[in-house]
């Protein structure tokens, strides 16, 4: 078996440039979709509900994903043609989604199943975009220059949702309108969302345009001939056969995503509650906090890419997730006591260290742990399970826990704290094989 060659550094960010305009989309939904249902005219009780959705696609279509794609052999490539399609189909939704409160439909109930069955649609593709660029790193960088494409990806990654965040805030400072008729979405965020779409696909053509992946005799040259199994393992065999590694920082992954579920559920009503003293979604107050919550957001992706940049200096990597993780659940349960917009910038960027290592800590360890297991896409895949299974279960039992802490949404972030720091406790678990820096 040949060794994979080195790549210069722009071959190893064509790899990941189209994740750019990917996290964009992401973080549009992430910031937004509570926001939208709400300004819709839902519940807050049935808000968590709406959040199933994400996860929910994310655990079904990314490990469909990866196993058509190991499989896959086109004149397009391996992996990009999904790239392709999940993108084409974002777009479309993009442009859809927030717009459903002013297609004329004739009750609240068919507008918020209308943008029920696009955050699906939306969801979906977004996932299939997102699957094939770690895959394309897997199968085409050398293991010397792995930990130099992730970081690549990762720069991307949070530059791609500063832009996404801070969008609703810019186009309501250009000038856009940032209040609309009861019901309907403001044009700040619609045209958010336009715009987003514009720079994903332009993104993803790029990547499309500049990737040559390799032919099946030329992956066959530099990467181990698949176990005599290969093709037949199903899911329930990979995951009998997975390395402890792959349980172990599973359990750590519940707590810490059901934490970020409660966040990105209910964050914007409690800014508004703790700043602006008011969760009545129709208001200016209202969707200025929205705008603020990009914001935010994006002052937590920045603290993120710096945290980043601290978590190699730790001795071990077990140190590094315990504290950023402490660090985190800190910021979580400071939200509510934070009542100048400015002061929340403090416990936004406390949350940016938990999430960087959110991002780097567990891919490390699952990634190192299934060398030479096979089925690298099904892994990663599957591996996904352990971020979506928790926010589906805390989005079911998410308006019984804002009903348990007085409905009032603040209270959340509370709670979400509480579930960081449980999960910095189960890091303890992780086996000292698996947490060396």
């Amino acid at each position: 078996m040949k060794q994979k060659p080195d790549l210069s550094f722009w071959k190893l960010w064509n790899l990941s440039f189209g994740f750019f305009g990917v996290q964009i989309a992401y973080a549009l939904q992430s910031a937004n979709i509570s926001r939208i249902f709400r300004t819709l005219g839902a519940d807050p009780h049935d808000l968590s509900f709406f959040w199933i959705l994400p996860p929910l696609m994310g655990i079904l279509v990314q490990p469909i994903i990866g196993t058509l794609s190991d499989k896959t052999w086109t004149r397009f490539g391996r992996r990009i043609p999904y790239l392709f399609l999940g993108a084409t189909m974002a777009v479309l939704v993009m442009c859809l989604l927030p717009n459903a409160g002013s297609l004329g439909l004739a009750s609240v109930s068919m507008v918020l199943i209308f943008g029920v069955v696009m955050l699906m649609l939306l969801d979906t593709s977004i996932n299939m975009a997102m699957q094939p660029f770690k895959m394309l790193v897997g199968d085409m960088v050398n293991e010397q220059q792995k930990g130099k494409a992730y970081s690549i990806q990762s720069f991307l990654c949070n530059a791609g949702s500063v832009v996404g965040f801070v969008f609703p805030f810019f186009f309501t400072w250009i000038g856009l309108k940032n209040v609309a008729p009861e019901g309907v979405v403001p044009q700040s965020v619609v045209w958010s969302f336009y715009v987003g779409a514009a720079i994903l696909i332009l993104c993803v053509v790029y990547t499309t345009l500049k990737v040559k992946e390799w032919t099946p005799k030329e992956y066959a040259e530099y990467n181990p001939a698949p176990a005599k199994d290969e093709g037949s393992a199903n899911w329930l065999t990979l995951l009998k056969n997975a390395p402890s590694a792959f349980w172990r920082v599973g359990l750590v992954q519940f707590f810490c995503w059901a934490a970020f579920l409660y966040m990105w559920t209910y964050v914007v009503d409690a800014v508004s509650l703790t700043v602006w003293d008011t969760a009545d979604s129709s208001s200016e107050a209202y969707q200025t906090a929205g705008n603020w919550t990009g914001v935010l957001y994006a002052i937590q992706a920045m603290g993120s890419v710096v945290w980043a940049m601290i978590i190699p200096r730790f001795p071990t990597m077990k140190q590094a997730y315990t504290v950023s993780l402490v660090l985190g659940g800190l910021g979580f349960a400071l939200i509510p006591f934070c009542p100048n917009q400015y002061m929340q910038i403090v416990p936004f960027l406390l949350i940016g260290c938990a999430w960087a290592a959110m991002l780097a800590c567990p891919f490390t360890l699952v990634t190192n742990a299934l060398q030479g297991y096979g089925h690298m896409g099904a892994y990663l895949g599957l591996f996904n399970g352990t971020i979506c299974l928790p926010q589906i279960v805390a989005a079911l039992c998410g308006g019984f826990l804002l009903k348990m802490v007085g409905s009032y949404q603040a209270n959340m972030m509370i709670v979400a704290g509480v579930l960081l720091c449980i999960g910095a406790v189960c890091v303890t678990f992780i086996g000292s094989k698996e947490q060396k820096n």
